[in-house]
């Protein structure tokens, strides 16, 4: 019932990918995915290029499914990260902050997947220009760096305009944002909070129960005057953030502020004073399962939704 292009283009089971988070999508959590049926994403984020080849070469050890590299373009190792991307052949990658033209033409004759993540119409029509296999559409609604516009608005308003496939982010958690992400002209989902609260994840138990226990209104957003909007659980450090943006405080004084303060939380489970990047749908998030069971579920909770839908027609 859901095999659409996504699946043929990237060879996964389920159109379901799951997000590139820095310090949390590792190789244990891709592989995790991958082998669900899904597509499993490891996140390069800002580390040095060898940190990403030893999460690649494990990945590989724990799948041999399909698998993922998000790149962030404006990444002070971005040309080393590539070049172990070209050495390794990675399947595909995601990539976002920046335009991955500079290297489309390598990562084509290596046979590489390009899905560029988009905050708007122009960009989704310039990455399919550019020779993008698919474009991962996410709205406001994500959690971490985010545009201005909502999923459901922004997906119809690309999949008209484009040939390529669309797969949709943000605010997307279970089988009726599937559903209704199809609806809208997707071919595919991507979650990241989801994820977070599996088992295979290894980010710190403070991180997880800190999603679990995440209200509808918790997922605000700070770093505006920046340029680079960024949406985290409401908590001291988030105060104190929004705080010194109201006293007008430089980008650069904003920017030192918030240096460390992710891998502060994932890691050390500090979710006080560390930042901690979580989406609009953690107040929908009750439990930690593994990520079989999350891809398993929306899965059935999708057909189970068209059908029940059918009844109308």
């Amino acid at each position: 019932m859901f095999k659409t292009r996504v699946c043929e283009l990237l060879n996964i089971k389920y159109p379901v990918l799951q997000g590139g988070m820095a310090w949390i999508s590792t190789a244990e959590l891709a592989a995790a995915v991958s082998n669900a049926g899904g597509l499993g994403i490891i996140a390069a984020g800002n580390a040095p290029a060898d940190v990403l080849e030893n999460e690649i070469k494990k990945v590989k050890q724990l799948t041999q499914k399909p698998y993922g590299v998000n790149v962030m373009l404006l990444s002070p190792y971005i040309d080393e990260i590539m070049e172990v991307v070209f050495k390794e052949k990675v399947p595909v990658i995601t990539t976002g902050a920046g335009n991955p033209g500079k290297y489309m033409k390598k990562l084509k004759e290596i046979g590489t997947k390009v899905v560029p993540v988009v905050p708007s119409v122009a960009l989704a029509k310039r990455m399919e220009t550019l020779g993008a296999d698919a474009v991962i559409v996410e709205g406001t609604e994500a959690g971490g760096h985010i545009g201005e516009l909502t999923t459901f608005t922004l997906v119809p308003h690309v999949s008209r305009r484009l040939t390529i496939p669309l797969i949709a982010a943000g605010g997307i958690v279970n089988g009726d944002g599937f559903v209704a992400a199809l609806a809208l002209g997707a071919e595919g989902v991507q979650m990241g909070t989801r994820f977070i609260c599996s088992q295979e994840c290894v980010a710190h138990k403070n991180y997880k129960e800190a999603v679990i226990q995440a209200k509808d209104r918790d997922a605000i957003v700070t770093a505006r005057s920046t340029g680079h909007p960024v949406r985290v659980l409401k908590n001291p450090f988030s105060r104190e953030l929004l705080k010194l943006e109201k006293e007008g405080r430089s980008k650069e004084e904003l920017l030192k502020f918030g240096t460390g303060k992710l891998k502060l939380a994932v890691e050390d489970g500090d979710i006080v004073n560390g930042s901690v990047m979580i989406g609009q749908v953690a107040g929908e998030i009750c439990d930690i399962k593994t990520c079989e069971e999350i891809i398993t579920d929306i899965i059935n909770e999708a057909s189970n939704r068209i059908k029940n839908m059918s009844n109308f027609v």
